[in-house]
C-alpha cells in the first residue's frame, strides 16, 4: 500500500543556470526544492500544487533570494536553513551531516556513514540521501564515491557536476562554463 499524498504546497519558480528549480512551502516551510524536470519526485514531496498565502509569499520572497544568491556565487547563502520535515531518524542523522559540509568540498559516502557511527552503510546513506526532498537545502550533491566519482544525485549527474563546479570543488571547462551544466539547462 502506498503511504498517503502529502497534502498540497504553494510552489514558487526560479530560473537558474540549470533549468527551472521550484521551491514549495508549507505553512511558511520548505518541503520540498527540485528542478522542474523532476515532476513525479517533486509531486511525491511536494504534494499537488496549492494556492500561495501570505505566510508563504513572505517565506518565499526571502528563501528565493537566498537562492538566487546561491547562484550568484554567494555560496554560503544557504547554509542555516532548517531541515526539510519527515525522514526517519536515520534519514535526518544524514541530512544533518550533509548539511555541516561546507560548499566547495564533498564528502564520501562511506565517510559520511562513519562520522555517523555506521562504518559499512555507505549504500544506506545514498539512499537517505536520494529521499532527500530539499536538494541545495541539504547539499547531497556534495557527497561522492569513496573514489571521487560523482554517484548518484536525484537531478542527475551532469547537475552535480555544474554544482561542485559552481563551488569550486571541480575544475571549470574553457571559459568558465561547465560543457556538461549547458547541456542540462533548459528553458525557464
Amino acid at each position: 500500500m502506498n503511504p498517503p499524498a502529502p497534502p498540497a504546497s504553494a510552489r514558487y519558480a526560479l530560473p537558474t543556470p540549470l533549468g527551472k528549480l521550484w521551491l514549495c512551502l508549507r505553512e511558511g516551510q520548505p518541503v520540498a526544492i527540485d528542478w522542474a524536470d523532476n515532476r513525479e519526485r517533486l509531486q511525491r514531496n511536494a504534494g499537488p500544487a496549492g494556492p500561495a498565502g501570505a505566510v508563504e509569499d513572505a517565506a518565499a520572497s526571502a528563501l528565493l533570494e537566498r537562492l538566487r544568491r546561491y547562484f550568484e556565487g554567494a555560496l554560503d547563502a544557504l547554509q542555516g536553513l532548517p531541515l526539510p520535515p519527515g525522514g526517519s531518524a536515520f534519514q535526518r542523522a544524514v541530512w544533518t551531516a550533509t548539511a555541516a559540509i561546507p560548499a566547495g568540498e564533498v564528502r564520501s559516502y562511506a565517510g559520511l556513514a562513519e562520522s555517523l557511527g555506521r562504518p559499512g552503510s555507505a549504500r544506506a546513506v545514498a539512499t537517505a540521501l536520494a529521499a532527500n526532498p530539499c536538494l541545495l537545502w541539504v547539499p547531497c550533491h556534495r557527497v561522492v564515491g569513496s573514489d571521487g566519482r560523482l554517484a548518484g544525485y536525484a537531478a542527475g549527474v551532469e547537475r552535480k557536476r555544474w554544482l561542485l563546479e559552481h563551488e569550486g570543488h571541480l575544475a571549470r571547462l574553457g571559459s568558465g562554463a561547465s560543457a556538461l551544466g549547458s547541456r542540462v539547462q533548459a528553458p525557464g
